[in-house]
């Protein structure tokens, strides 16, 4: 038993389960009062809806800590279908919530789909890029048939509406392909198409609402009262706070004025309520995630656990970069949640499966590492012979 939990990355362990257990704290005192007032349901609401979501991730995370990941490699079709499925679906039986049919309603539980997607192509693009290392360089055999499906998975996104979690997905995928030792002149061509499509295709799409939102990031202040306002009580936020906040629990703009405190804005209270060293505590622990995922990428020696390793840590880094992003007014407001952090069922199930996928992955790396060490490493005989060698020179 001692063996087995050595095995695993505690690193891996500690950071995520820190950031959901400061999470759901800070869910609970930013919906304390918005619960009622909004929504018209105890002041615990919340809580008690993440605590459940918290505990089928925990088990969720241990189950796939123990499947070895080469398991997931045999499900990347399977993965693919039940992607394709589930988003063409929603144009049939999703709910439209903010303007975006991106929901299922399933009575005891909203189920969002595009979640499923960041794990689900992320096993998909790995397994199909290690399977293809042998011709890799052949643009039109290796790199050209996954794109295509990838393209088709966005756009049904996009045709949601939800260009954030596109926005996330795609960087997701041009991460693993360009990582996964495509040729520089194919890199450089997949640049370029990309950037001609997201031009062309953003000019037919803006409209003035979306138009409104750069204009409510980049210049808050000429629309106080309107697209600018939300941004502008995340400033105030911000700026109350500090260094060491007003105390959880004592926070002001929660209180009506910022729009979904305990999910999109959520930061923006820990900011209020926490300072400086609240963000900075969080965005540490973000960090060391991230990067202990690439390092465990950079260690693995199968081009699959690589992949799948420089795909999650990818995801986690992107989305928590959108989502500070747009609370510091860096980005447009898209509704992505804060890792671990942020409110939410399908976002902190995916996050938890994943990290309990990496943490698979590194344990086996930490099981090769300690198999090599362990042939290099001479015998008692060797050293023995070696000892009685060096005493009769």
């Amino acid at each position: 038993m001692m063996k087995k939990l050595k095995s695993y990355d505690f690193t891996l362990l500690f950071a995520p389960l820190a950031l959901v257990a400061f999470g759901t704290v800070m869910i609970y005192s930013a919906s304390m009062v918005y619960a009622p007032v909004r929504y018209g349901v105890s002041s615990d609401f919340f809580l008690i809806k993440q605590l459940q979501w918290v505990v089928i991730g925990l088990i969720l995370m241990l189950f796939v800590s123990i499947v070895p990941y080469r398991h997931w490699q045999r499900l990347a079709k399977l993965s693919v279908l039940l992607m394709v499925i589930l988003l063409a679906g929603l144009f049939l039986f999703g709910e439209n919530i903010n303007h975006a049919t991106s929901w299922y309603d399933l009575k005891f539980m909203k189920f969002q789909p595009s979640e499923f997607v960041k794990i689900g192509l992320i096993i998909y693009l790995s397994a199909v890029y290690a399977k293809k290392q042998q011709y890799i360089g052949n643009f039109n055999k290796a790199v050209l048939p996954p794109l295509i499906l990838t393209s088709f998975i966005l756009g049904l996104i996009v045709l949601q509406p939800d260009i954030g979690s596109a926005a996330v997905i795609g960087f997701i995928a041009s991460i693993i392909i360009m990582c996964s030792g495509i040729r520089w002149k194919h890199i450089l061509l997949l640049v370029t198409v990309t950037v001609a499509i997201v031009v062309i295709g953003g000019s037919q799409m803006v409209t003035p609402e979306r138009l409104e939102r750069f204009t409510g990031a980049y210049q808050p202040f000429q629309s106080p009262d309107s697209q600018g306002y939300h941004l502008i009580q995340s400033y105030v936020a911000i700026g109350t706070g500090g260094l060491f906040g007003e105390g959880i629990g004592q926070g002001v703009q929660k209180l009506g004025y910022l729009p979904e405190p305990h999910t999109d804005f959520i930061m923006a209270v820990i900011a209020e309520e926490l300072g400086f060293v609240g963000v900075a505590i969080t965005v540490g622990l973000l960090a060391l995630i991230v990067l202990r995922g690439l390092y465990i990428s950079w260690k693995c020696k199968d081009a699959f656990g690589a992949l799948m390793a420089l795909g999650i840590s990818s995801m986690i880094a992107i989305q928590a970069f959108i989502n500070l992003g747009a609370m510091s007014g860096l980005l447009p407001i898209t509704g992505v949640p804060l890792p671990f952090v942020s409110y939410g069922g399908s976002s902190l199930l995916i996050m938890m499966i994943s990290v309990g996928i990496l943490n698979n992955i590194a344990r086996k790396v930490k099981s090769s590492e300690q198999e090599s060490y362990e042939t290099a490493k001479p015998s008692k005989q060797e050293m023995m012979n070696q000892g009685v060698r060096s005493w009769q020179n």
